[in-house]
This record gives C-alpha cells, sequence and structure tokens, in this order.
C-alpha cells in the first residue's frame, strides 16, 4: 500500500500505518500520533487502561479533530 497523501503529489511513499478515521494509507511524513485512552465496562462502571494506546490520523482528518 501507498501513502495517499504522496500519490496525491505524484511520489510513491509505502503507507507504515492507516488513518484511523478514513482509512488512508500514510508515510511516516503524513501520520499524525496522538494518544488513545482505552475504556472497558467494568461492573456498573468504566476502567482505563495504562499506557494508553496510539492513535494514527491523516492531516485532514487530524485538522477536523482540531
Amino acid at each position: 500500500m501507498k501513502c495517499y497523501d504522496c500519490m496525491s503529489r505524484q511520489q510513491s511513499t509505502p503507507a507504515v500505518a492507516l488513518c484511523t478515521r478514513c482509512g488512508a494509507g500514510l508515510c511516516l511524513d503524513h501520520a499524525h500520533v496522538a494518544p488513545q485512552i482505552v475504556h472497558e465496562s467494568a461492573g456498573t462502571g468504566r476502567s482505563t487502561h495504562s499506557p494508553e494506546a496510539r492513535r494514527f490520523t491523516c492531516g485532514l482528518c487530524h485538522e477536523a479533530e482540531v
């Protein structure tokens, strides 16, 4: 799979991740990495896990979330 953003610029770069919002392939230069808290149902409430998970987004989805 190739990086979607690089392909739109006529470049061919291997993707190393997928955007968790839109599914686009991302290279290291175009991937935005953020922590994601993982929740799990526990009895009548929720518990969180540590450490936090990684979450990859493309530039477009990253800007839409800010």
